[in-house]
């Protein structure tokens, strides 16, 4: 190895602590989304102390979220001499960050190339929630643009790859692909040899296939082949051959990359900029076990697109409208955001394309549902107890999708496909095979599940005004609440959601979710015509949150508090179960309870945030958010402020985990990291919609 490689393999690992100092706002997040569409399109940058390079684009490879590399590169060349703006590949010198933003869909890099001249990197993950066709299509935009920083004019060629490490779990996996054109748009499609079908490796899909698009503009060139051959031939030539390699073999061996590059030609005070695609296209998306059987369900761009070229073609093309919609919705989340707190925009920004990157639209024109991946934690498919933290980012941005959401599990429980007489914990194992639980050993929390249904079925209600959907599933609803009615005032042995802390009587909380969900039945009789019931399900509710109020508080702790459970009198823990009172407009707890919670959460509040409860010192972002959303203002301000700080400082690495220590601002075990319920961060933002019955 020559003293130049060396050199520049040195630098390429320098620490950001002596490289130039970039900015980053509103904050340094531990882990910054590039591409994050789907469960399986999920490119990220870490960025924490814990094994991130602190937020630098160049120097350090993206990865997908559970941790492993994702090659993806970008390459410059100005006057000659060959620069890294992306990745970390061999024989490069880095080029200088100069600052980091992001918004809710985007993450913006400006760079700096030997002052001469700067690139701005733009990452958008398109979040369309009003427009089905966008929403469903699982690609990401990374829009480059040069321009002279200095004010004269630069020779410059731009390149950028990705590796065959995208498309499966399994590095010793054999990838083969293809290059093709299509009216102007130029694209590598990369894909396993060997298809597997609903299958994962590492939470990677492995089957449909993957693209990186380009349009074939002026100085346009591509080739596949070799990683360190393929941008050897940039380095050293400023173009590519325009040659296919053919050699498809596994993604270790020889990692082959697929690379587009531009001559740019003379580059001045005149920006210039190029488009770059990366995607994944499924034919079938999930197995559902429904009233007839398991049945492959399409991915649903299916429905607007005859083929995946078509889709690509048009993805590539809809740049400039896609951008539009998400900047409307960025725009309208910041401003909304920053309404209650600049600390809040700051969290809120940065959790809703997670919370939409847990997601996929599936289906037809006639019947389409969003189904979630329990990501990061057990991988379950429709968890209840996941979407129900996570919705509020989807009533906030569209109550239909909560439909969609909802619909599958009534449609199996409805078909007779789960035994059990309360809710289901989940439709499947593991993601993509919802395939049910027919022999009802799911995870058992039912006081939770059944709750959580109840609760969301009125709240999408409320949202969208869709009496049908209460009375299409009045009887299952019906049937959970007599389960609810057995067990909310005094909850036996069982988990619920923070299933991690292990089964506990009588809790606090938990009751407190069971007799909400009465409570919301009342009002779901009501609309649909069922008065008597309404009436009893109201009187049972309002029984019961009075003896809870005994029950589950000490009344003589200065201050006064909820327990964790009953009889547990040195207990306390987050009563975030509130907000269904307050989001469902039920006022069936006395705002004593409100204002006793809010007192006492300033007198227990560590660095990072309040404890989950007693038992330790971690806690849950989700929740938190709930309980800033329905507590005093200085209680919300205290939350909001300490979990933007948190997020600046924590030297956590890999995409927002909403599991973590409040003293230390580390991991909790797990790491619970990527999951869709930081969605309830706008728990705060759907309170202020005002739904009331």
């Amino acid at each position: 190895m020559t003293p130049i490689v060396i050199l520049s393999l040195l630098l390429s690992l320098l620490p950001s602590s002596i490289r130039a100092a970039s900015t980053f706002s509103p904050a340094r997040p531990p882990a910054q989304p590039l591409a994050v569409k789907s469960p399986y399109l999920s490119a990220w940058q870490e960025a924490g102390s814990d094994g991130g390079n602190g937020g630098y684009l160049a120097g350090q490879w993206p990865t997908f979220w559970a941790g492993a590399t994702l090659g993806w590169t970008g390459l410059i060349n100005v006057d000659g001499s060959s620069y890294c703006w992306m990745g970390a590949p061999l024989h490069f010198n880095t080029v200088d960050q100069v600052s980091y933003n992001y918004t809710s869909s985007s993450s913006t890099y400006v760079l700096s190339v030997d002052g001469k001249v700067q690139i701005t990197a733009t990452f958008t993950s398109p979040i369309t929630p009003d427009d089905f066709k966008r929403q469903s299509l699982i690609f990401s935009y990374l829009n480059v643009d040069v321009v002279s920083l200095d004010g004269s004019e630069h020779d410059v060629q731009l390149y950028s790859d990705i590796s065959a490490e995208w498309v499966s779990g399994d590095r010793g996996q054999v990838a083969q692909w293809e290059y093709g054109t299509n009216d102007s748009v130029a694209y590598h499609k990369v894909y396993r040899q060997n298809q597997g079908n609903f299958q994962e490796v590492n939470d990677q899909t492995e089957y449909g296939n993957w693209w990186y698009s380009t349009t074939t503009d002026k100085g346009y060139t591509y080739q596949s082949g070799i990683d360190v051959d393929v941008r050897a031939q940039f380095g050293n030539h400023s173009t590519l051959t325009n040659a296919a390699d053919t050699n498809y073999r596994a993604i270790n061996s020889d990692w082959p990359v697929f690379a587009h590059s531009f001559d740019l030609g003379s580059v001045g005070t005149t920006s210039t900029s190029r488009l770059f695609t990366v995607g994944l296209t499924q034919q079938d998306a999930i197995q559902f076990l429904g009233a007839d059987g398991v049945v492959p369900l399409p991915s649903l761009w299916t429905q607007y697109f005859p083929d995946e070229v078509s889709a690509v073609v048009f993805v590539q093309g809809d740049y400039a409208t896609a951008s539009s919609l998400t900047a409307k919705l960025d725009a309208k989340v910041q401003s909304d955001a920053a309404a209650v707190s600049d600390d809040y925009a700051t969290l809120a920004t940065l959790s809703l394309r997670q919370a939409f990157g847990g997601v996929q639209l599936v289906g037809t024109n006639d019947t389409q549902y969003l189904f979630l991946k329990e990501i990061s934690s057990d991988g379950n498919i429709q968890t209840v107890d996941v979407i129900f933290p996570a919705h509020p980012a989807y009533v906030y941005t569209n109550p239909l999708l909560m439909k969609l959401l909802l619909e599958p599990l009534f449609v199996n429980q409805e078909a007779g496909q789960y035994p059990n007489s309360w809710s289901m914990h989940d439709l499947g194992s593991h993601y993509p095979n919802a395939t049910g639980h027919t022999d009802g050993k799911d995870e058992q929390m039912p006081l939770e599940e059944c709750g959580d249904m109840l609760i969301m079925a009125l709240e999408y209600y409320l949202a969208a005004n869709d009496t049908d959907f209460l009375t299409k599933h009045y009887k299952l609803l019906d049937q959970w609440t007599q389960f609810l009615i057995q067990e909310a005032l005094y909850p036996s042995n069982q988990i619920s959601t923070d299933d991690f802390a292990g089964p506990l009587v009588n809790q606090t909380n938990l009751a407190l979710k069971g007799m909400i969900g009465i409570k919301a039945m009342s009002v779901i009789a009501n609309v649909t015509g069922n008065n008597a019931s309404a009436s009893n399900y109201s009187s049972i509710a309002t029984d019961y949150i009075t003896q809870w109020q005994t029950l589950g508080f000490n009344t003589q702790a200065s201050p006064a508090h909820a327990k964790l459970n009953y009889n547990n009198d040195s207990s306390w823990g987050l009563l975030y179960n509130l907000y269904g009172d307050k989001a469902l407009g039920l006022d069936l707890v006395p705002q004593s309870v409100y204002d006793t919670q809010s007192t006492f959460y300033l007198t227990v509040n560590d660095t990072y945030g309040v404890p989950l409860d007693t038992r330790h010192s971690y806690t849950k972002g989700d929740w938190e958010s709930w309980v800033a959303a329905v507590c005093s203002d200085e209680v919300s301000e205290m939350l909001f402020s300490e979990l933007a700080k948190w997020i600046n400082v924590t030297p956590t690495n890999r995409p927002l985990t909403d599991w973590y220590d409040t003293v230390s601002g580390d991991y909790n075990g797990g790491p619970f990291i990527n999951r869709p319920v930081m969605g309830g961060v706008f728990a705060k933002l759907v309170l202020d919609m005002g739904l009331h019955p």
